[in-house]
């Protein structure tokens, strides 16, 4: 592990993602968490103790970068696992864009029909319910009954100082040496000169402006992709099952369906 980016979704870890992918980094990111460790992480929520170093050893030695949840709210953790890593506190100056920016992400997650979905009809889906219901649950102190339940995002003050509380805390506790406060409209720069590296002769990547990652993500990832299928197997067994139990209790009830059939076969005679 080189790198931790303690940042709060929605402050460009997407971007970060591509940035040190650029740099030569191996970048586990949201959903490669759940797909890689969601076991280990599940262990983790469960045991109250928040992980231990050598938890985080076994999850992440052979990975360079960490970005987004839950990574970002076990940083001190992590780097006491690995000293010699870097952190990289990806900030927004503007908290209520910032807010606005996670409302609008969400709200495409409670409309986007599949995503639901597929938490519901797939194993893997629930399994990554559980995981992401968990996150938020660490996170904001909130629980979500149901896949469909995203009402945390309607108490904008009490998301908007727990986001406030976490950068503050980043700042004051990380070891000045190891802490890059940066924002990604600051570019490649301050980011190569932190990290030792050379600057790419390309314009620095920004990934999910618009906030339309889900889409993107079930297009490639494989744990989306897993989820996908699942939910069409179910959706083909249940409708399997209902055409078999309506033709058994058509065969079962012949005599009576013919019987009630009689008076409209007569009157179109």
């Amino acid at each position: 592990m080189k790198i931790i980016v303690a940042g709060y979704s929605k402050t460009g870890t997407k971007s970060m993602v591509l940035a040190l992918s650029e740099l030569g980094y191996n970048v586990y990111d949201f959903f490669d968490h759940f797909w890689y460790h969601g076991d280990q992480w599940a262990r983790i929520y469960s045991s109250g103790s928040g992980g231990t170093i050598e938890d985080f050893k076994k999850m992440y030695q052979s990975v360079d970068a960490v970005t987004d949840a839950p990574p970002y709210m076990f940083w001190e953790e992590i780097l006491q696992a690995f000293p010699d890593a870097k952190v990289i506190l990806t900030t927004r100056n503007d908290e209520a864009r910032w807010y606005q920016s996670l409302s609008k992400q969400t709200r495409m997650m409670k409309e986007n029909f599949t995503y639901n979905l597929m938490q519901i009809l797939s194993p893997t889906g629930r399994k990554y319910f559980r995981h992401y219901r968990d996150v938020v649950s660490i996170l904001w102190n909130i629980r979500m009954r149901s896949p469909l339940d995203y009402s945390f995002i309607n108490n904008e003050m009490w998301l908007r100082k727990r986001f406030r509380q976490h950068t503050q805390y980043c700042k004051q506790n990380c070891p000045p040496d190891k802490l890059l406060v940066y924002d990604v409209r600051q570019g490649w720069v301050p980011l190569c000169e932190f990290l030792g590296k050379e600057i790419p002769d390309k314009p620095f990547p920004h990934e999910n402006a618009a906030g339309n990652i889900v889409d993107n993500l079930m297009a490639k990832h494989p744990a989306l992709i897993r989820m996908q299928r699942e939910m069409k197997v179910t959706v083909a067994l249940l409708a399997f099952g209902l055409l078999f139990g309506s033709y058994k209790l058509l065969k079962h009830n012949s005599g009576a369906v013919l019987q009630k059939l009689r008076p409209a076969v007569r009157w179109f005679q």
